[in-house]
């Protein structure tokens, strides 16, 4: 298979990339490295069947001429990140909706290119009915709020995409990844999991957004990759929207906890109010859990790698073995 990766320098679209090389695959990222890293990718600068191209999802030409020459698509790129979003509402709107047209229109028109869609949890909204099921509806906060901005970004690029598989049969599949963690992840945009490891790591105060109340699931990016690329040999997945993620809740305090024991580390666990971090119009919602058994009935998907083991892969990643025995 020749596939193409959007977003295949950042965390999950590099480990993606070397899933499909360890499968014989050969694999083209395309990546504006406005998030993704040079670092993630250099593993694979051997390998002829890997190459990469520096460019934007919102360059129409460059996506068309990307997605004509391959067999598989799987459309990673995205603005990332809380903060990240926050501050760039609407590179946010331009690069989520309309890069996403540029590759699921290319997908069309090159033949119809088997297509995967990397959507989020976000567009669930505030929804209070748990666990979520993919027929669930959605309940985005105001438009005041660049969060929420996000979210219905996410949920257009769903609606794109099953527009295409119902009018003009594209083979496209849409996943909705639920707080995937792993080694490579940035703490940079305020992602939870690097950033309480590289603190404990250091010896320095844990920061908890909050009370530390608001429960997520977390999911390895290795069980992740695994279900991206099975999903796309299910003929009668295409056309459906999937729940991507672990159904096993933890509080963010309660990672924090784990996070320092598992490490063993000296931090001391401090609160910070969210209105400090993200301005006085942020939402935080209480608790995201997913029903994953929609996808269970398609591949053979069990994420069950343990959030230690987690913890450990991410603290060597950074550089520092001596506390992950």
């Amino acid at each position: 298979m020749r596939a193409l990766v959007t977003g295949g320098a950042g965390f999950i679209g590099s480990h993606l990339t070397q899933a499909l090389l360890e499968d014989g695959d050969s694999v083209v990222a395309l990546d504006d490295f406005s998030s993704g890293s040079q670092t993630n990718i250099d593993r694979f600068k051997d390998d002829e069947r890997f190459s990469c191209v520096s460019g934007s999802i919102l360059d129409a030409q460059l996506v068309e001429r990307l997605v004509a020459q391959s067999d598989t698509v799987f459309h990673l790129a995205a603005m990332v990140g809380v903060q990240n979003v926050l501050d760039h509402p609407i590179e946010t709107l331009e690069t989520n909706v309309l890069g996403t047209h540029n590759v699921i229109r290319s997908a069309h028109a090159t033949g119809n290119k088997h297509t995967v869609i990397a959507s989020s949890s976000e567009v669930y909204g505030k929804s209070k009915r748990l666990p979520y099921t993919e027929e669930d509806d959605h309940l985005p906060g105001p438009t005041s709020s660049s969060r929420w901005g996000y979210a219905c970004s996410k949920a257009m690029d769903e609606f794109l995409a099953m527009g295409y598989s119902q009018q003009r049969n594209l083979p496209v599949v849409m996943l909705r990844l639920f707080n995937t963690v792993g080694p490579r992840q940035s703490g940079r945009y305020g992602m939870v999991m690097p950033r309480f490891v590289s603190q404990a790591l250091h010896d320095e105060p844990i920061t908890v957004y909050g009370d530390g109340s608001q429960t997520r699931c977390f999911t390895s990016v290795f069980d992740v990759v695994h279900a991206m690329i099975e999903i796309t040999r299910s003929p009668a997945a295409q056309g459906q929207v999937f729940n991507l993620g672990s159904d096993h809740e933890i509080s963010v305090l309660g990672l924090a906890e784990l996070v320092k024991r598992t490490l063993g580390s000296s931090s001391e666990i401090v609160h910070v109010p969210h209105e400090q971090v993200y301005g006085p119009q942020f939402e935080e919602p209480a608790r995201r859990v997913p029903d994953i058994s929609k996808i269970q009935h398609y591949i053979e998907y069990h994420p069950n790698t343990d959030l230690v083991a987690i913890i450990r892969q991410v603290a060597t990643a950074m550089g520092s073995p001596k506390r992950t025995s």
